[in-house]
């Protein structure tokens, strides 16, 4: 899932005061929404991530992960905390498919732990851990919820990361073997397929600012980064396709709207060079557009890991394109003007702002989604959106009023896409149950299902009734 971290790599926050939107006459009233709105075969969801939830992390033959070799550096997570454990779902999946169940959810994201497959990144497969994603999937199935599954979400093998990770080129190699893997392990079973989370987010953060595992920095372990991840979401996508022809294939985004803070050159200049990293960035090679370069000229200086023919390697022709949206961004020009730009706070007493300090700005859903629909893509998926709040459990419920509103907000603003005629298929929320996040460690709450971390018991929140409500209407 994208962090804020994310933007404060490039010296970016999302600010700016929340008001009445230009938009709000033409959406619905809130008695008359409902899921009906959507159509019949709109895709519903939550989305989950292998290293935030499964815990069990080194256990049956599951092997060092970036992320755990990150967590042990003093102050790389804020509340010194680690996914050793977490809501422990390697455990729990049985009862926690259970409960997801019951909040009438039909389509579940989750990821798939390379160094659970493959302890040593390629070559000898662990069977202990497909035995347990084969326990998740047939569960989901037996339970009549679809498993969509995330190749890719931010848990690269340590072993490769010693010898250069997503900076050396020989991960194109690495990465396909551990695709084919999956599918001839699980293709049977899985019909929708996400071959990368947040590819400028695990190369920004990653490898460029060293604010993420695995806590690398420079331009130029993040240019060789890009170039590969790029390489390997087309090949991973190909790959899939060779074997499932029937797939539904696509990858999953970060993305999000940008406006300046006044209306001059430079500062429009410093939203076209933010638009490259944020949201062009890995969307238009796929196209075969190329890099985008013209804006932001420091990506020149990729051409150094390009080789011949790598242009045409980076294009698929994904089925639908997973966007990932939490907030805007309003900015103007930074101290390096040719690289990125300065966060600007906001002027309104009544902006409202989530526990990770992102502005809650529903109408950027609808904004940002105008804009990749621009792109020939087949479909939208919002692969992710959500809200953490400061939530606590007070006689067994949870009562989260502020993400009841925020999911309801953002819902009108993509049915409004949809009216617009944007292909817009599907919604997944982030999260399920509250895990860990990232940097932030357990502070942050996104679930819709509470989670004491010390005993492991689930309180459904009043947001879960109330998607389990909006889900139960019929069609």
């Amino acid at each position: 899932m994208k962090r804020i971290d994310f933007l404060k790599l490039v010296g970016l926050g999302a600010v700016l005061p929340y008001c009445n939107s230009l938009f709000s006459s033409i959406l619905l009233d809130k008695n008359e929404f409902s899921k009906k709105l959507f159509g019949h075969s709109f895709f519903w969801g939550v989305t989950t991530s292998a290293h935030q939830t499964e815990g069990a992390s080194n256990i049956d033959g599951k092997s060092e992960n970036i992320w755990n070799r990150f967590e042990k550096k003093r102050g790389k997570i804020s509340d010194y905390s680690n996914a050793s454990v977490s809501c422990d779902f390697y455990h729990n999946y049985d009862e926690d498919l259970e409960l997801l169940k019951s909040l009438n959810v039909n389509n579940f994201r989750l990821s798939i732990s390379w160094p659970r497959i493959l302890p040593d990144g390629v070559g000898d497969i662990n069977e202990k851990g497909v035995e347990f994603y084969n326990k998740v999937i047939d569960k989901c199935l037996q339970l009549g919820i679809e498993p969509w599954v995330t190749l890719y979400h931010w848990d690269l093998p340590q072993i490769l990361e010693d010898k250069g990770g997503w900076t050396n080129r020989d991960i194109l190699d690495w990465f396909s073997n551990y695709v084919n893997v999956c599918v001839k392990l699980f293709g049977a079973r899985i019909k929708h397929w996400i071959v990368l989370n947040e590819p400028a987010a695990f190369t920004t953060l990653g490898y460029f600012t060293g604010m993420h595992a695995p806590g690398r920095r420079g331009i130029n372990s993040f240019l060789a980064s890009v170039h590969h991840a790029m390489m390997c979401q087309a090949e991973g996508g190909r790959i899939i396709r060779k074997h499932l022809p029937n797939a539904h294939i696509g990858t999953a985004l970060s993305c999000s709207y940008i406006e300046p803070s006044r209306n001059t050159d430079c500062h429009k200049r410093a939203v076209k060079r933010m638009d490259v990293l944020l949201n062009r960035l890995f969307i238009e090679p796929t196209l075969g557009m190329g890099y985008p370069m013209e804006e932001l000229p420091l990506l020149k200086k990729i051409e150094k890991y390009i080789k011949p023919g790598d242009a045409q390697k980076l294009i698929f022709d994904f089925d639908f394109i997973g966007l990932q949206n939490y907030f805007r961004l309003i900015i103007k020009p930074g101290i390096v003007p040719y690289i990125w730009a300065n966060r600007v706070k906001p002027n309104n007493d009544n902006a409202e702002f989530t526990e990770m300090g992102w502005e809650v700005y529903p109408e950027g859903i609808y904004k940002i989604i105008k804009q990749f629909a621009k792109y020939p893509i087949k479909e939208i998926i919002i692969t992710e959106n959500g809200a953490a709040f400061k939530d606590e459990v007070l006689n067994d419920k949870v009562a989260d009023i502020k993400r009841i509103t925020y999911i309801e907000n953002y819902l009108k603003f993509i049915l409004q896409a949809k009216k617009d005629g944007v292909n817009v298929t599907g919604y997944f929320a982030w999260t399920f149950i509250d895990n860990f996040e990232w940097s932030f460690g357990y502070r942050p709450r996104f679930g819709m299902v509470y989670n004491d971390f010390e005993t492991q018991k689930r309180t459904i929140k009043d947001s879960g009734f109330w998607f389990k409500n909006f889900l139960k209407q019929s069609i």
